[in-house]
């Protein structure tokens, strides 16, 4: 079974104040985590690990992540603009987009961004519209299937990020021409990749490469980018990543393929250092009793919609009752309406009675940030559970207000005064 970082009478207390469904992040479980990631990586002077904005896009964990010495991923404006509110800038902010608007390249150039361009064409654009930096990253895609130990990975070629090997060298010769003198290489193969192979194995496709790319075109490359994909066991019976050794297999293949280099290692990983640490606190509202046996909640899959587009298993703690016996099988379902709508299908869990408070394990990454406003549902609120035990609101849940505001040019939806 998996444990949880939240006690039932915790989460009552949270839930008094703040009514479910909410978000709850443990801030110690974060913490410790990056620690050892950063620990992992620590034989390379200039690891960096860019924390990925997408995956949880809170400034309150963002901050306490830029504390701890993480940067950030950014993929659009909006996210660049809260690094840039949060204090980040120059080489804490990587920008990782494809099909880039012109304002978004503009405000990353200004921040001093690191640049990480998804296309050959986009050199021409970037040198248009914002001018081309002196150093550069770029994103590489190599094509055909990744496999690990005769397990298909993710498949590169269905992908639409990067450029192709022939494209690689033709853009550092370009970027070199227009006054490139620092390069970096950036590539993500595959996701939520369980065992510790991953990262090595990646590392040696992009350490080959540039060692081809400095050889063939005299390029000065100073940092590679893993990107993320290193999972987490969503499944109880799954087996957590070691980071140590997949630090250390990254460190194998750096002494084999570079040695004596100082190129810097960059990491992404959004998934790995907060999916584990947030959880979906919801109620039990409702029952339904036909061909199978339905629990009804107040969370729904626009709270949380990897199990509604993936089909994706996250564990359910019914808080109060770990020790109890699983002996009910339950489709644990939102009010939405579509089918999808499901946090759990056919479930053995304790007998749930109206009112107890469920746990949705692994919503600390792609969680909350996925979240949208499909029948008019709300966002929820999220809360922060400190290292003290004591916990505050580090981002309010919607109002109809807000789902409204969008309307104001209406007389209808403008805000009343008083």
């Amino acid at each position: 079974m998996k444990s949880c970082f939240i006690t039932k009478e915790k989460a009552d207390e949270i839930a008094a104040k703040y009514p479910t469904p909410f978000y709850v992040y443990d801030e110690k479980g974060i913490e410790n985590n990056l620690k050892d990631v950063l620990s992992a990586f620590s034989w390379n002077k200039g690891f960096k690990e860019f924390f990925a904005v997408k995956a949880t896009p809170n400034p309150t964990l963002l901050k306490l992540l830029k504390k701890l010495g993480c940067g950030v991923d950014c993929s659009s404006l909006t996210e660049l603009m809260m690094a840039e509110k949060l204090g980040f800038s120059g080489e804490e902010i990587m920008f990782s987009s494809n099909e880039t608007a012109a304002e978004e390249y503009i405000l990353a150039k200004k921040l001093g961004a690191f640049i990480n361009l998804d296309d050959i064409t986009h050199i021409g654009f970037l040198e248009e519209v914002a001018g081309i930096p002196e150093r550069i990253c770029m994103r590489y895609n190599p094509g055909g299937e990744f496999n690990l130990n005769n397990r298909i990975m993710g498949t590169p070629a269905d992908a639409k990020y990067g450029m192709t090997r022939t494209q690689l060298s033709e853009a550092v010769k370009t970027l070199m021409a227009k006054g490139v003198k620092e390069f970096g290489l950036h590539s993500f193969l595959a996701s939520n990749t369980l065992g510790n192979e991953y990262y090595p194995e990646l590392a040696k496709v992009l350490f080959r490469t540039v060692k081809e790319l400095q050889e063939e075109t005299g390029a000065r490359f100073v940092f590679v980018n893993l990107s993320g994909g290193v999972g987490i066991p969503y499944r109880p019976d799954q087996v957590k990543n070691d980071i140590y050794e997949i630090g250390k297999g990254v460190e194998e293949a750096y002494n084999e393929i570079l040695p004596g280099s100082n190129i810097r290692i960059f990491t992404e990983m959004g998934r790995f250092i907060l999916g584990p640490y947030g959880m979906l606190v919801t109620k039990a509202v409702h029952f339904k009793h036909i061909y199978k046996e339905y629990v009804g909640v107040d969370a729904c899959a626009a709270n949380l919609m990897r199990p509604a587009i993936y089909g994706a298993y996250h564990h359910i703690t019914v808080l109060g009752k770990e020790n109890a016996p699983c002996d009910h099988v339950y489709d644990v379902v939102g009010s939405l309406c579509e089918n999808s709508d499901k946090f759990a299908v056919d479930r053995a869990l304790p007998e749930i009675e109206k009112g107890d408070l469920l746990a949705i394990h692994d919503a600390g990454a792609h969680g909350f940030s996925m979240g949208y406003n499909y029948n008019g549902k709300l966002r929820s609120a999220e809360i922060l559970l400190k290292k003290d035990g004591s916990f505050e609101m580090i981002r309010r849940a919607e109002t109809p207000e807000d789902y409204f505001a969008t309307f104001d040019f209406m007389p209808e939806f403008r805000p009343t005064k008083g």
